[in-house]
């Protein structure tokens, strides 16, 4: 194995061009981690804020990536040894330490979740960030497996569709929020029964045409912005819960007794809670789904790394239907390079 790795590092806080592409020494194994060769990560909207700056724990320069799949290189842990598929998700990756936009990453034994699939890699790096978040968000509503009308708002996100796709398998009735026209059709595909568009007016009245009551549940994947007007929209007694933050983290003049109805339950999920042990059972169900034609994962584009700026730049300006992948390995025609 060489020495040396290419990964894509983030050298300051900024645009998308902060991203640069260094050959870097491969880390080498300490007590409690184990080397696993990247084959694929998923691209975050968490990544891109921070590497705007909005990460305030992140010093740079810092190898982003909050996500990654692939082969144990070097391992320290017997339970897991070289050669073992895995995934692995959150646990600090890209912010205390480097994550897995390279072609290796140096990861604690804790985070990594042995897989068994045939899968390909780009689909396989597709699933773990995206999935473990769309379905312990809707066990968060109670939406697994008391059923009811379930809203997504952000519906066409990577994690939207996922939950779509979800809720579609368990028989929910659901409707979800798009701000393109144009991607309507991959939502009724993700098995979405009734497609809003969002023309930036609060989408009550649509809501309220489907279910004069409101849904049972609001699944709020664009965050902060939206938040106030999703605990109107639910129904007295349902729930909403907050598991994104397409529009930021924060929720200035937040006041819980004039903006929570009486009964109305607010909640948030964050994907840490299913990281390593947490999420490796549920992970492999998922993955066997996916390969059962079950889930169906909407890849909205494959980058190689050289590519990394134009990704983030695609991102940035919303440009993606579904999960954006990145594969270490890959050149730029497709092909692969290194051993």
């Amino acid at each position: 194995m060489s020495t040396t790795m290419r990964a894509a590092l983030c050298v300051a806080a900024g645009g998308p061009e902060v991203l640069q592409i260094r050959d870097l020494p491969v880390p080498e194994v300490r007590e409690g981690w184990s080397l696993v060769r990247v084959e694929g990560a998923g691209l975050n909207r968490s990544e891109l804020r921070t590497r705007q700056g909005h990460s305030p724990g992140v010093r740079f320069p810092r190898v982003l990536g909050i996500e990654c799949v692939g082969t144990v290189a070097d391992s320290t842990d017997p339970r897991l040894p070289a050669g073992t598929t895995v995934a692995a998700v959150m646990g600090e990756m890209g912010r205390e330490f480097d994550g897995g936009y390279a072609q290796y990453a140096l990861l604690p034994n804790a985070l990594l979740m042995p897989v068994t699939t045939t899968l390909p890699w780009e689909v396989l790096a597709a699933l773990p960030e995206t999935y473990l978040t769309a379905h312990g968000a809707l066990d968060a509503l109670g939406v697994l497996p008391e059923g009811g009308r379930l809203l997504i708002r952000g519906g066409t996100s990577s994690v939207g569709l996922a939950a779509a796709q979800i809720a579609a398998a368990h028989g929910i009735e659901t409707a979800a929020t798009t701000r393109n026209r144009g991607k309507a059709d991959a939502l009724k595909a993700a098995g979405v029964d009734h497609v809003l568009v969002d023309d930036g007016r609060p989408p009550a009245d649509a809501v309220h045409a489907l279910w004069p009551e409101g849904p049972d549940h609001v699944l709020d994947l664009v965050g902060t912005r939206s938040v106030p007007d999703s605990l109107r929209l639910v129904r007295r007694g349902g729930t909403v819960c907050v598991a994104g933050s397409l529009s930021g983290w924060l929720l200035p003049d937040f006041e819980p007794i004039a903006m929570i109805p009486t009964g109305t339950r607010l909640t948030a999920f964050h994907s840490d809670t299913l990281k390593g042990s947490g999420g490796q059972a549920l992970l492999q169900r998922i993955v066997d789904e996916v390969e059962a034609d079950v889930y169906r994962p909407n890849l909205d584009r494959v980058f190689s790394l050289d590519d990394i700026v134009a990704a983030h730049r695609r991102m940035e300006a919303d440009q993606a239907t579904g999960k954006t992948v990145v594969l270490p390995w890959a050149d730029a025609t497709g092909g692969r390079t290194g051993p």
